[in-house]
């Protein structure tokens, strides 16, 4: 059929519900209005490691409104069953209340149930709990790791011996936390063997399948209801502890139970970036050609299950190089698990291999773009695919123009503003171009208004606008008679809010769910004798403002709302579906970006502060550029962050986490922001998906840290390779 005019797509939109955020009347896990709700406050565990000897609830029992204590020794055993979709199979997974086993510092052991939230509150501190401790193992650079995954190519020993610059360097990146603004919630509810949950959750088909798997239920006697996120960063991809904590109470109350994490709580058991120990051997001429690359890397995870991030990518097809080694071990300890944090893995190695990349740049005398340009492969060297786009020397090139790359002194120490040394980096990005599967379901109605609905979710990057707008220009509608549902898992299924996915996932879905109904109606339309469209060939039609019209004739055509009146439709409906080849792939998928950063250091305080940001993005369709500013922004924001301020400290006596609140852990605040700008270049790649889009949220954070510490160096010639850059590492 004829291409649809494309009237919302590529629009700067505000979000259709921003209203309902800042009137407050978007409701977030929490703020549901269950009847009879009642409040349960989890006991956390304070040893790192060991058994419960005893827990002793009679004072929390006899506290007014306090209605149940909850722990191993009187609730049921639950049955666990493997079809939760974990990457984890079921013995591995952490499961609460089924024995007496600590693993690690903040574990919950016990929740108190009670009629008012600070009844709840008050009974858990009288909870006295008992222990036989033993020491806990927390730090990463002392505990022994499992068996590592490899990758090699060529022929890497050989190759440094014969490279004449060889770089031999061990960078350091600390554990960070998501911090969402919205804590962690679940209310739970049963109806006889159904059970209904609102969770804070960036996958509502995860979350379901999880819970069917604990409590041995069919998936679809779980109903999770998420339509709101207040922030994830990836914190919510999984179903944590917690939810099953509230589900467990609600079951054996016989009441809704609402459960809210505390901002201490949120550090002991919902997930973090791992800390990781990365040695990196790189080898090259003296032109900058790179020759050969070693990876050694230690992560951290769980002791109870093994958590592994896509870490290895970038440094197998960033740059152009034959031999490249990499040895990836994870390292057991009693922390909980990590998970997956905006950008994960690839922000890391960024880090890592731009710091180097910049390194070698310096010691050779050669710029850093240049550097990149030399070292550009002509294809995916890790899988010898060619690349679906690849336009990093663009990015370079725009980047250099809009942020004056040409006015910066190559010469560390050289540029100064009185006590303040000026520096000016970059680093190139890289990121997956996920995709899943994934389905939705459109209904144009008699009135002309549409309503589309998917089980994905929004933790702010701006889903209900983006389907919105896929869908108005698929179906010819105005933005305002097209409404998105999302958040509930009764709609038809999508994969997890993250990696980027979403857009080229649900949109693809979305987009094909909508064309459905547009062409049901323009075949209706054709094939009836009353229409003005009548006989006419159906590729021939197309749709504006809920009209049917000839695309060379627009004054030959009709409304939906008539043609559906005069059939006597109530409605039409499809669903829609997309799914990523099941062939092997014929293409790399990934997006890109040039990342400039300028700095200030004070010459006698080691302080840093960032002046300016500038991204320029290789990300294929942009869909809305208004909300891809908010993505990028923030993506720059938790750069510097990364760069600058995030370290979650443990203490390694006992694995407590020393600065868990956000007086103490730093995050970038607006005195910390000045100018920040991103560039999109004009793409669309159809080879990733159908809307030919390529993924932004992740990427944008990429290369910032990298950046960042490159301006640190050209400003104060110190190398740091060690995140967070602190003060005193500069002085």
């Amino acid at each position: 059929m004829s291409p649809q005019p494309q009237a919302a797509v590529g629009a700067p939109l505000s979000r259709v519900d921003g209203r309902l955020k800042v009137t407050g009347q978007a409701l977030y896990a929490a703020e549901h209005e269950v009847d009879g709700s009642v409040h349960a406050v989890i006991v956390d565990a304070a040893i790192g490691r060991g058994r419960l000897t005893s827990i002793d609830s009679a004072a929390a029992e006899a506290h007014p409104g306090v209605l149940k204590v909850l722990h191993h020794r009187n609730v049921p055993k639950l049955p666990y069953r493997d079809n939760s979709g974990s990457n984890n199979p079921p013995g591995r997974r952490l499961r609460v209340f089924q024995d007496d086993r600590v693993r690690f510092h903040g574990q919950p052991v016990a929740v108190v149930v009670a009629t008012t939230l600070e009844a709840a509150q008050h009974g858990a501190s009288l909870v006295k709990v008992g222990y036989d401790a033993e020491q806990s193992s927390t730090d990463l650079t002392e505990a022994e790791p499992d068996e590592p995954t490899r990758y090699a190519r060529g022929d890497v020993e050989a190759a440094l011996r014969a490279a004449a610059v060889r770089l031999d360097l061990t960078y350091r990146t600390a554990r960070n936390h998501h911090n969402p603004m919205e804590p962690h919630a679940t209310i739970a509810r049963w109806d006889g063997d159904q059970l209904t949950v609102w969770d804070k959750t960036q996958w509502v088909v995860g979350t379901q399948t999880e819970l069917a798997a604990v409590f041995g239920l069919r998936t679809d006697a779980v109903r999770v209801i998420s339509p709101f996120v207040g922030g994830g960063f990836g914190t919510a991809l999984r179903c944590w502890p917690h939810v099953v904590v509230a589900a467990l109470a609600a079951r054996e109350t016989k009441r809704p139970v609402k459960l809210v994490l505390s901002r201490k709580q949120m550090y002991l058991g919902t997930g973090f970036r791992p800390s990781y120990e990365y040695h990196l051997r790189l080898g090259s001429d003296r032109r900058g050609r790179l020759s050969a690359a070693v990876h050694e890397l230690d992560a951290e995870t769980s002791s109870y299950e093994t958590f592994t991030e896509s870490i290895l990518a970038a440094g197998q097809m960033l740059y152009s190089m034959p031999h490249v080694t990499q040895r990836y071990r994870t390292v057991p300890l009693d922390l909980p698990t990590p998970l997956y944090m905006r950008g994960p893995g690839f922000q890391t190695a960024s880090f890592v291999i731009e710091s180097a990349m910049d390194e070698l740049a310096h010691q050779l005398g050669v710029d850093p773009i240049e550097l990149r340009r030399r070292n550009e492969p002509h294809e995916d060297e890790s899988s010898g695919l060619p690349f679906s786009t690849r336009r990093l020397r663009e990015c370079y090139a725009v980047g250099a123009r809009e942020f004056g790359w040409d006015r910066r002194d190559p010469r560390p120490r050289a540029t100064r503003e009185g006590d303040w040394l000026i520096g000016r980096g970059m680093a190139a990005g890289v990121y997956d171009t996920a995709r899943m599967p994934a389905q939705a379901r459109a209904r144009l109605d008699a009135d002309g208004t549409a309503l589309v609905e998917a089980a994905a979710t929004d933790m702010g990057p701006g889903t209900y606008t983006s389907q919105t707008q896929v869908a108005a220009d698929a179906l010819g509608l105005t933005v305002r008679t097209v409404t998105f549902r999302l958040g509930d898992s009764l709609y038809p299924p999508t994969p997890p809010h993250g990696g980027s996915m979403t857009m080229a996932s649900v949109g693809s879905a979305t987009l094909d769910a909508c064309n459905k109904v547009r062409r049901q109606a323009i075949e209706l339309a054709v094939k009836d004798r009353e229409s003005p469209l009548y006989g006419v060939a159906a590729d021939d039609v197309v749709v504006r403002n809920g009209r049917l019209h000839l695309k060379n004739d627009p004054v030959r055509g009709e409304t939906y709302r008539r043609l559906l009146a005069r059939t006597g439709r109530t409605h039409l409906e499809a669903d829609g579906s997309f799914a990523p080849p099941s062939r092997p792939e014929r293409h790399s998928f990934y997006g890109y970006n040039a990342t400039f950063a300028e700095v200030a250091v004070d010459a006698a305080l080691g302080l840093v502060r960032v002046r300016r940001v500038l991204g320029v993005y290789d990300a294929g369709r942009i869909i809305s550029p208004k909300l891809a500013d908010s993505q990028a922004l923030g993506g720059m924001v938790g750069g510097i962050g990364t760069a600058l301020l995030e370290h979650t400290v443990t203490d390694h006596r006992d694995g407590r986490i020393v600065n868990a609140n956000l007086a103490d852990y730093l995050v970038p605040v607006n005195a910390d922001i000045t100018d920040l700008k991103a560039i999109y270049l004009d793409g669309d790649d159809r080879e990733a998906d159908p809307l030919g889009v390529k993924g932004l949220g992740e990427l944008v954070m990429i290369g910032v840290a990298p950046a960042i510490a490159n301006a640190v160096f050209n400003a104060t010639g110190r190398r740091v390779r060690e995140l967070p850059i602190t003060a005193e590492a500069l002085l």
